[in-house]
């Protein structure tokens, strides 16, 4: 297959902790070894687990670490720790943080031709590691990528998205045009030494540009502005002089013992056969927990209880019948905070007042007693009001179950918002004859045939030749 060639600079996102404003440290258990971080980073690096995941393929993570492990060995880097790990995201991304932890997104991999260019992308962001970059920048900015990257992970927020992630807003920008460089020229050593052709890194940026070109394409023709991602562009243009000398310098390194290119021919192939292609189908498969795609809500309940929805209310109720936990609905009242909204709906007294903020949402719960009967309520307001409402024989046994569903309601993720069938992705060699039009004919996506020029390099034209091996998405 042939791919065109241009200038590669893969975003970093600095999403959290700038060094030296720490206030303690965490243990994180990450690919099954307990690694020690600042506490800033361990929090952040659990909401990208909670919330995005960590794609499930052993043998394929496995690989992704592999060829990171050995960039590391084979450039003599031993500090810090490093860790790579593979997200189950969508996005075309890849991104570092702090004390040596580099994310991957198995969108990404759909992309990439070859386990050169996978070690291009590991290479950059251990640049950025070893450049000392998340620290060279100013808290401020740092302070502003966290809460915007994490309004995302947590909210699912469509805007938040576009501005994070396609148009190359501010508030989630790059590192800028000399640390980019800067990643680039540690990892192309890093490549070279390591025995890869220096000039993957050439082709990466050729993905990222398609994409931008395509995205430019697709918001022209919707109306809405059009922009890059993450200021990446913006530092790295296609004829960018000062990115073909740092890669024409990195390939005249002289290094004694230079390694044999470790690639094995097919195996990037191999170990992306099968991969997911666009949303995952795996998004709301947690047990115990209950999804309203409609509403944009979830809660978790206690193991056994059963939850029913009418057009009404929702009814949770546990294994024996014995409790039970109803959740309806009404508009908010912009006149009536929820402390008051639930005062107004309650019978008896009310005690035990407390504030709710969780997940960006408000709200206010309380026991409501009348003779011998309590009963536990609540109000959160998402989009409309919800009132909860626990009743059980004896409130005090049953209310740590209650406060299970009420405290843990928030709304969808962006992940958890997808559902229905995954689509993946798989090589085959082209027939005779065949084009990216005549593949994507059985393809049930939007604009098939352009994703298929997208994921095999011939956007936005160009056809493959008779045995060319192209990826297909079934």
């Amino acid at each position: 297959m042939i791919r065109r060639h241009s200038h590669f600079s893969l975003l970093a996102l600095a999403i959290v902790w700038l060094a030296g404003c720490a206030s303690g440290s965490s243990t994180v258990t990450v690919a099954g070894k307990s690694v020690e971080m600042p506490k800033e980073v361990a929090e952040e690096h659990q909401k990208l687990i909670d919330n995005i995941g960590i794609y499930d393929d052993p043998e394929l993570d496995a690989y992704v670490r592999q060829v990171g492990e050995r960039l590391l060995r084979e450039s003599g880097i031993t500090r810090p720790e490093f860790i790579f790990t593979l997200l189950d995201s969508p996005d075309i991304n890849a991104f570092a943080m702090p004390g040596g932890f580099i994310y991957v997104n198995r969108g990404l991999l759909a992309y990439l031709d070859s386990e050169a260019e996978l070690a291009g992308v590991l290479a950059h962001e251990i640049g950025h590691i070893t450049e000392n970059h998340h620290s060279r920048r100013q808290t401020q900015q740092v302070t502003s990528k966290v809460a915007a990257v994490s309004a995302y992970i947590l909210t699912g927020s469509g805007d938040v998205y576009d501005a994070a992630s396609m148009y190359g807003a501010e508030i989630i920008s790059g590192f800028g045009r000399d640390m980019e460089l800067e990643a680039d020229s540690a990892g192309a050593e890093y490549l070279h030494q390591s025995g890869y052709d220096v000039d993957s890194m050439l082709s990466v940026i050729g993905v990222l540009k398609d994409q931008e070109q395509y995205r430019r394409v697709q918001a022209k023709a919707s109306g809405k502005p059009s922009g890059t991602y993450h200021g990446l562009y913006a530092s790295h243009p296609r004829n960018d002089l000062r990115l073909q000398t740092v890669i024409k310098a990195a390939n005249e390194l002289d290094i004694d013992e230079m390694p044999e290119n470790p690639e094995l021919p097919g195996e990037y192939r191999r170990q992306t056969e099968g991969l997911v292609y666009g949303a995952s189908a795996e998004a709301q498969n947690e047990p115990d927990r209950f999804y309203h795609n409609k509403l944009n809500f979830t809660f978790a309940h206690p193991p056994g209880w059963t939850v029913r929805q009418s057009s009404r209310e929702i009814l949770a109720t546990s294994a024996d019948g014995s409790r039970t936990l109803t959740i309806g609905l009404a508009k908010i009242d912009p006149n009536q905070d929820t402390e008051a909204s639930l005062i107004a709906g309650a019978q008896g007294d009310v005690t035990e007042f407390e504030r709710l903020e969780q997940f960006g949402l408000t709200g206010s719960t309380a026991i409501a007693s009348s003779g011998e009967q309590a009963v536990r309520l609540a109000v959160i307001d998402h989009g409309y009001r919800f009132l909860f409402q626990g009743e059980a024989p004896v409130l005090a046994e049953a209310d740590a179950e209650f406060r299970t569903i009420i405290d843990s309601f928030r709304p969808l993720t962006g992940r958890e918002k997808i559902t229905g069938t995954s689509h993946t992705l798989h090589y085959i060699q082209a027939p005779r004859g065949a084009t990216f039009a005549s593949l994507a004919s059985s393809v049930k996506l939007p604009d098939a045939e352009n994703q298929l020029r997208l994921i095999n390099g011939y956007y936005p034209s160009g056809e493959p030749r008779t045995g060319d091996w192209v990826k297909v998405i079934r």
